[in-house]
């Protein structure tokens, strides 16, 4: 697991990461599945198609979603969390801020978590990742999804964000977390302005010295600019992609492992050609 957290140099192979869905209340309805044999059947298909870990997550997080409980969380991921770290030699994270469920999901298997908070909404959180010597991916949201879409603003979004998320850096550091991923938290309380700038401008969060994750599939600010439904994002999630992986991603979150998988091999082979002929 430990290669997934390095940040190593532009040639940095990148890791992909395939969403298993498991709320009913997601944006996109093909990512969702509605029982423990689909969600065992995407898991096997995301790992033929390339990805070295996969994203667990049973609480909706889309713009406007509302919480769930710790109980029904549980009740969703413990079943497929277990079936998945038993049949498969991958590194499974889950997409929780919640330290009981966090507790739970590490006794069945579970190596990472992924916070959507970036630890900064319950210290506990940050004691049982660390006790567990898990991974952690530290993201940034302005606000909460249900209200984060409402008229979200910045005084300078790049400088913001690298500041909440150097903050959770020294939080995750200071309790002992070594393995570290960042996250700017594309969607999450931004605009399509906020969010085009932070995948041009993604190369300044490698000053943070933690590897980035990029996660744009298929959300709603590629459907703002190519005027599309979630369906037919594929093609604009892809270009989004390569200009992350290009400006340093060296994680993608997504939905579509073989064409996010295909894509960036080809950045990849454009960037190390590069670096092999100075």
């Amino acid at each position: 697991m430990q290669d997934l957290f390095k940040q190593e140099g532009e040639c940095q192979a990148v890791s992909l990461m395939g969403i298993v869905n498991l709320s009913p209340d997601s944006f996109y309805d093909k990512s969702r599945s509605h029982s423990e044999n689909d969600a065992i059947r995407l898991a096997e298909r995301h790992i033929e198609e390339g990805a070295t870990i996969l994203d667990i997550g049973a609480e909706s997080s889309r713009p406007g979603s509302k919480p769930i409980s710790e109980e029904l969380e549980l009740q969703r991921l413990l079943p497929v969390v277990s079936n998945i770290c038993k049949r498969f030699d991958v590194a499974v994270s889950v997409d929780t801020y919640k330290p009981g469920v966090a507790e739970r999901v590490f006794g069945e298997g579970a190596v990472i978590i992924n916070d959507i908070t970036g630890l900064q909404k319950t210290p506990e959180m940050v004691k049982i990742i660390a006790r567990n010597k898990a991974g952690v991916i530290l993201m940034h949201m302005q606000g909460n999804p249900r209200t984060m879409q409402e008229g979200p603003r910045y005084e300078n979004v790049i400088q913001d964000i690298k500041k909440f998320l150097k903050k959770s850096i020294e939080i995750a550091q200071n309790s002992g977390i070594e393995n570290i991923v960042i996250d700017p938290g594309i969607g999450f309380g931004k605009t399509q302005s906020h969010n085009l700038e932070l995948i041009r401008c993604l190369e300044e969060f490698r000053e943070l010295g933690r590897p980035i994750l990029l996660g744009v599939s298929r959300k709603s600010f590629i459907g703002g600019v190519l005027d599309l439904p979630v369906e037919e994002r594929l093609e604009g999630s892809l270009a989004a992609t390569v200009i992350g992986v290009l400006n340093g991603a060296t994680m993608i979150r997504t939905h579509d492992v073989r064409a996010t998988g295909r894509a960036v091999k080809m950045a990849q082979a454009i960037i190390n050609n590069g670096v092999q002929k100075k």
